[in-house]
């Protein structure tokens, strides 16, 4: 394996294992030293990957958000409600896989600097717009009910993206299983047909 290619490799390590770290102990409580511990490293190790704590917190960010948008931008020849049922599961997979990620994603984006922050938000917007674009176009196919794009959109990530509060991976349903009772929901409501 190239030089270039173990390095980012350790940085994936790196990043996973400071994201397990900051969902256990907090970000805000977890100091360069911690963190460096936590990874079985040195100080000086550990810089020589992150420059900074906030450097670990960007490129954990990144990698969460990336993921979200490859995901999303690899699907081709999908109808909108397949296309919208697989991106609900894929918020609610990295709650299983990169679960870690998923908090510190939601909960401390705030804490990058302004530069980051926009870079991040960027990126967030881009994905928001996916999911957008998707509920719009099941809209104008007549798919979906007529009606506010953005408001469902804004709808869907209140429900997909806030489950890590109380999802268990050992808990009764799998995450695509909740993705898929989201899906019902968003798309046949509560009613019963008369």
């Amino acid at each position: 394996m190239p030089p270039r290619a173990r390095t980012d490799e350790r940085r994936r390590e790196l990043v996973a294992a400071a994201a397990r770290l900051f969902d256990a102990e907090g970000y805000t409580t977890s100091s360069v030293e911690t963190i460096a511990r936590g990874m079985g490293l040195s100080k000086p190790t550990l810089y020589h990957y992150f420059a900074s704590k906030e450097a670990i917190l960007a490129a954990l960010n990144e990698e969460f958000i990336d993921l979200l948008i490859e995901q999303a931008e690899t699907r081709e020849g999908l109808g909108a409600g397949e296309e919208l049922r697989a991106m609900m599961g894929d918020v609610l997979d990295l709650m299983e896989t990169h679960r870690g990620h998923v908090r510190v994603f939601f909960e401390h984006h705030r804490e990058l600097s302004p530069a980051k922050r926009d870079e991040i938000r960027d990126k967030r917007d881009r994905y928001a717009a996916l999911v957008e674009g998707v509920v719009a176009r099941g809209m104008a196919a007549g798919e979906f009910r007529a009606g506010d794009p953005r408001l469902v959109t804004l709808a869907i990530f209140g429900m997909c993206n806030w489950a890590y509060q109380w999802y268990r991976p050992d808990g009764d349903r799998s995450t695509r299983e909740i993705a898929d009772s989201f899906y019902d929901l968003v798309i046949n409501g509560l009613r019963r047909d008369p």
